[in-house]
């Protein structure tokens, strides 16, 4: 089922997850959308992510599914950034991926169609 994600980085500038090697490292709306629609088309940010692990092989796989019809759009809004989901993937993943890029604190889920 392809679902519509509304996520608002409040702060742009603050939208960096815990470790740099697999933050966000855009300034602009275009940039946020082109990074997290790679993150969600191909597995690459999820391999880094499992091989830094304790013990990778312990990692859930399912964490790591794509999904390579993804698409973002990036909108600034006054001092804000939207970004337009469009994904079949499970929120789980969605979440576990923004976490990565922008840290736990610093997005926010507006609206799921």
């Amino acid at each position: 089922m392809i679902v519509r994600y509304l996520i608002r980085l409040p702060n742009p500038e603050k939208a960096r997850g815990k470790d740099p090697g697999l933050s966000f490292t855009a300034f602009g709306a275009d940039e946020f959308a082109e990074q997290l629609q790679a993150a969600l088309r191909t597995d690459k940010l999820f391999q880094i992510w499992r091989n830094a692990q304790d013990d990778p092989d312990k990692v859930n796989l399912a964490l790591g599914l794509t999904d390579p019809q993804a698409t973002v759009i990036g909108e600034q809004e006054d001092l804000h950034i939207d970004l337009t989901i469009t994904t079949s993937l499970a929120g789980d993943i969605l979440r576990h991926r923004l976490d990565l890029l922008a840290g736990s604190n610093q997005w926010q889920l507006r609206r799921v169609q």
